[in-house]
């Protein structure tokens, strides 16, 4: 099947103005593209730099016809976006991925219940309805588990672990403060993984779809810190992963660029973790690192071009900035020191409020091996962490 084109010089509308609908912004832009951002925070990054901007609630129901009417076609830049409104723009202009695709992803129930109907691997998991029933959901999966909130909650956020069965009572009483009427959750078995990896998929309307190379990740507090591409590890493995990949969007049906986030068990068996269907922070060393980056697929794909080829030009470690290491960097010579070290690209978000746990930005470490990318960028986390090594 043939897509329809979005020709440049049409406007494309993003859903969402954080650093990812800023970085599909730029990419769209450089590619001849008006963007309409849509976003209800006024201080989000990608509306200095949008062509409209539109910094209103999602709930505006003015809003939807108005915005329908500018752009040619949709996207959005993370899951937590309303799927009604998706479903609402649907009505009058394509929306890529779908708002069926949206649905399944954005609650982890009917993404995991999705995920085991198609026969594909994931840790064991259960429903909760009721915080009073913890205790007899977690003996359905077994200790350790982890409680997520079913819908929203990210980087961390709306997670608890329950190591052994004392963990419970607690866990139940941070359930209690925070339940809404219809709320779940999803409790996982917390599989003993040997290492997180990720992997972008990217399929167009067409069908034709790619994959760029498995991702290994390091996170902190449920937060990413670190990404290493390539994956250290067999060709083989990369492949079982990438074919893993493409069969699951292919099921889902969807449009646009999505990323697998994956559990590898020490017997070399791969599990699905998640599915974002938008570009992910593991994929932020495509910007430096590839010949096409995942914001220009997204634009791509989203507006009916050709799928872009995917080729890794040099190996790549990305470093992310969280909370205060934005502050340590801007201090005296730190951004001095850091463009110092050879290979080492910079990329700041633009956002005003400095927050503990909040992404500020991210630092993508060129080199010939990726040993050498890996030795540069552990000199600037070790500096990070010293506080003002870097401002020295």
């Amino acid at each position: 099947m043939k897509s329809v084109v979005t020709e440049p010089g049409s406007v494309l509308g993003v859903l969402g103005g954080g650093q990812l609908g800023a970085m599909f912004t730029m990419a769209a832009r450089r590619l001849g593209y008006p963007v309409a951002v849509w976003d209800p925070d006024p201080e989000a990054p990608a509306h200095p730099i949008a062509t409209y901007s539109f910094p209103l609630p999602f709930n505006d129901q003015h809003m939807v016809a108005q915005f329908a009417d500018l752009v040619s076609v949709v996207t959005y830049e993370w899951e937590n976006i309303p799927a009604e409104l998706c479903r609402a723009l649907e009505q009058r202009k394509p929306v890529r991925p779908s708002s069926a695709v949206l649905s399944v992803i954005q609650d982890r129930l009917d993404q995991k219940g999705f995920l085991a109907s198609n026969g594909f691997p994931i840790p064991p998991f259960a429903c909760l309805t009721s915080p009073g029933h913890l205790a007899e959901t977690v003996s359905q999966v077994g200790y350790p588990a982890l409680c997520k909130t079913a819908t929203a909650g990210y980087d961390g956020k709306g997670q608890w672990r329950i190591f052994r069965e004392s963990d419970v009572r607690e866990v139940e009483q941070a359930l209690s403060e925070s339940v809404r009427p219809g709320m779940r959750w999803i409790v996982e078995s917390l599989v003993p993984f040997e290492r997180e990896l990720s992997i972008l998929v990217v399929r167009g309307a067409d069908g034709q779809s790619c994959t760029y190379p498995l991702a290994e990740n390091e996170h902190e507090e449920g937060i990413l810190r670190t990404t290493k591409v390539p994956a250290p590890g067999s060709s083989a493995l990369a492949e079982r992963a990438a074919a893993l990949a493409l069969h699951v969007v292919d099921r889902l049906g969807g449009v646009g660029v999505f990323c697998l986030e994956l559990f590898q068990l020490p017997s070399g068996e791969l599990l699905i973790n998640e599915i974002a269907p938008r570009p992910h922070n593991s994929g932020h060393y495509t910007l430096d690192a590839c010949s096409v980056s995942q914001f220009e697929q997204q634009v791509r794909v989203t507006s009916g071009m050709p799928l872009g080829e995917v080729r890794l030009l040099s190996p790549a470690v990305m470093v992310n900035l969280i909370g205060n290491d934005a502050a340590i960097l801007m201090k005296g010579a730190g951004c001095r020191t850091l463009l110092d070290i050879p290979g080492a690209v910079l990329h700041l978000y633009g956002k005003r409020a400095i927050r503990p746990r909040r992404k500020m930005g991210h630092v993508t470490f060129l080199g010939e091996t990726l040993s050498l990318a890996l030795d540069h960028a552990k000199q600037f986390r070790n500096s990070l962490t010293n506080g003002s090594a870097l401002s020295a």
